[in-house]
């Protein structure tokens, strides 16, 4: 029998990859209707991001940590590793498949959410060996994401020639690296202390909330998408507030 969080962590890693691979197969379903709940879902999804950092991991590193500087710099090293990540992997989130923003080479798409992925795993794998709560929250969070990220992660594959086939099963398949990355954290947290995860994931989270989705729907043309997207927003943050309230 698995321990507690270890089974935690692989039932995250599959549900992780199976949002994967519904939002893939929902592309070809829903790529007419995109434009109308896309962008509320990416900001939506911006809220949970942000809200769980918020209210979920920076008070839970604080409180395990007997230095209240320690937390905010794996917070900052969380933060830029993303950045990092964007500027040299020149991975992009193109959540519409007829956006005119910049397409990255397929395989660096496919690179880059691998990449993704992994570290995604390991800071959720973190967050559950400290609390299961706080793992069940995290993962909420990043759910959020994982649907809107798909759907474009699909569009910008096939404008790239790749078949439906071909895109479905590489972009599954790049999925799996988040189960990957909770087993390896799984497996060293047997010989180290790997605290550190938590603020490190609350800087992942901070930073694709703010700097990679908030920007893809802060400057619509229509006062009225605007609204909606903040309202979307600002849903996001309270279910996460919420659920901190439920689960405390």
């Amino acid at each position: 029998m698995l321990p507690e969080s270890l089974a935690w962590i692989v039932g995250a890693g599959a549900l992780m990859s199976s949002i994967a691979l519904i939002g893939s197969a929902a592309f070809f379903l829903l790529a007419d209707k995109l434009d109308r709940f896309l962008l509320p879902l990416v900001a939506f999804s911006a809220g949970a991001l942000i809200g769980g950092a918020l209210f979920h991991m920076i008070p839970a590193s604080l409180g395990s940590s007997s230095s209240q500087l320690f937390p905010f710099v794996w917070v900052a090293v969380g933060f830029s590793l993303f950045l990092a990540i964007e500027q040299f992997l020149h991975w992009h989130h193109c959540k519409r498949a007829n956006s005119d923003c910049r397409k990255p080479l397929t395989y660096l798409i496919l690179l880059g959410d691998g990449v993704h992925n992994l570290i995604g795993g390991m800071a959720i794998a973190g967050t559950f060996l400290l609390d299961v709560r706080l793992g069940i929250a995290a993962t909420l969070a990043a759910a959020a994401h994982e649907l809107p990220q798909e759907l474009g992660d699909m569009g910008v594959l096939l404008y790239g020639g790749w078949t439906k086939k071909r895109a479905l099963v590489f972009n599954f398949l790049s999925s799996l690296t988040f189960a990957l990355g909770g087993i390896l954290v799984y497996t060293a947290s047997l010989s180290y202390d790997l605290a550190f995860l938590i603020p490190f994931a609350a800087g992942n989270f901070l930073y694709i909330g703010a700097a990679d989705l908030i920007p893809e729907v802060n400057k619509h043309e229509s006062v009225v998408a605007n609204f909606k997207h903040f309202g979307a927003f600002i849903i996001g943050i309270l279910l996460m507030l919420i659920l901190r309230v439920y689960l405390d």
